[in-house]
């Protein structure tokens, strides 16, 4: 793991997020080639909410990475900012090109499909942790309520993979992978915290 660590070590963070944006020009290149199918939207909607999901099940690997030896604690911001962006522009893609920003038709879809609400609040709990992925935040919060501002990443993730299994109305082995890594990620948290916890106890 040592000589992961030092081959990583001259890795700027930035190369993270010019690495994460390459699948999103992709997504643009085939729309433009008309390479997504019948209803591209829903196509672009798709990989846009997937690979939002990807990046917070990455963000969540960092800390049990670290345990093993492997550290990837630099580049744990611009995942997560990576997850906001493309579950940004999951929701725009849903609001404007698929909904057309008709506020009847939006709200008639929460209603009928309450999956939508769940990813919704997935969402709406991902803004603030966004906003505040910054030194001058954790500075201004401090950093133990910054740490606790941003365990709501947990209930994010899980309303992340509970969607994507919803979506897709059947029992399909993919989204149930993603929401089984989801909760073992977060099982294994709460197990390396326990003993932790009944030490304060």
């Amino acid at each position: 793991m040592e000589a992961l660590n030092r081959a990583l070590r001259p890795v700027p963070s930035w190369a993270v997020y010019a690495g994460g944006v390459l699948p999103f020009a992709w997504i643009v290149w085939l729309t433009a080639q008309g390479g997504l199918g019948a209803d591209p939207v829903k196509e672009i909607e798709l990989r846009l909410g997937l690979l939002s999901l990807q990046f917070l099940v990455a963000g969540l690997c960092v800390t049990p990475l670290r345990w093993v030896g492997f550290n990837l604690i630099r580049y744990r911001r611009a995942i997560g900012l990576l997850a906001f962006f493309y579950l940004s522009l999951h929701f725009l893609t849903w609001m404007v090109l698929d909904m057309g920003l008709r506020l009847d038709e939006i709200a008639a879809d929460l209603v009928k499909r309450w999956y939508i609400i769940i990813g919704l609040f997935g969402f709406l709990m991902m803004v603030p942790l966004a906003v505040t992925s910054n030194n001058l935040s954790i500075r201004r919060m401090g950093a133990r309520s910054w740490q606790r501002l941003h365990r709501l990443t947990y209930a994010a993730i899980f309303a992340g993979s509970v969607h994507y299994v919803m979506v897709a109305k059947v029992w399909l082995v993919e989204p149930l992978v993603y929401l089984g890594a989801v909760v073992v990620l977060l099982m294994l948290r709460v197990w390396k915290a326990w003993p932790r916890r009944i030490a304060l106890a």
